[in-house]
C-alpha cells in the first residue's frame, strides 16, 4: 500500500466517521477523532453486519484493502451514541 492510498483510506475513514457523528448529534473532537471513529466504526459495523447476516451494500476496495462504507457510518453512529450516553454535558446556570 502506497502512501497515496493509505491517506485516501484516512480520509474515507474520517468522512465515514463524520457522518456518523452528524447521524447521531454528537461531536466531540476534530478530524482525528473522526478518522478514529470511522475505523472504529468500520469493526463494529462488520461485527454487527457479520452477527445478523446482512451483507456489505457499498465496499470500498483500495489495494486489496475493503472498507466497508456503510457500515462504517452506521457503526460510527452507535458508537457515537453509545459514548454520549456515558458522558454528560456540563449544564450551566445563571
Amino acid at each position: 500500500m502506497s502512501v497515496m492510498e493509505f491517506l485516501l483510506l484516512l480520509v474515507i475513514a474520517g468522512i465515514c466517521g463524520a457522518l456518523g457523528q452528524a447521524i447521531s448529534g454528537f461531536s466531540r473532537g476534530g478530524i482525528f477523532v473522526s478518522i478514529a471513529l470511522g475505523f472504529i466504526g468500520a469493526l463494529l459495523g462488520m461485527w454487527l453486519a457479520k452477527m445478523l447476516g446482512l451483507p456489505e451494500p457499498f465496499d470500498l476496495t483500495i489495494d486489496s484493502v475493503h472498507f466497508p462504507v456503510v457500515w462504517s457510518i452506521i457503526g460510527s453512529a452507535l458508537f457515537v451514541a453509545v459514548i454520549s450516553l456515558f458522558t454528560r454535558r456540563p449544564y450551566y446556570t445563571d
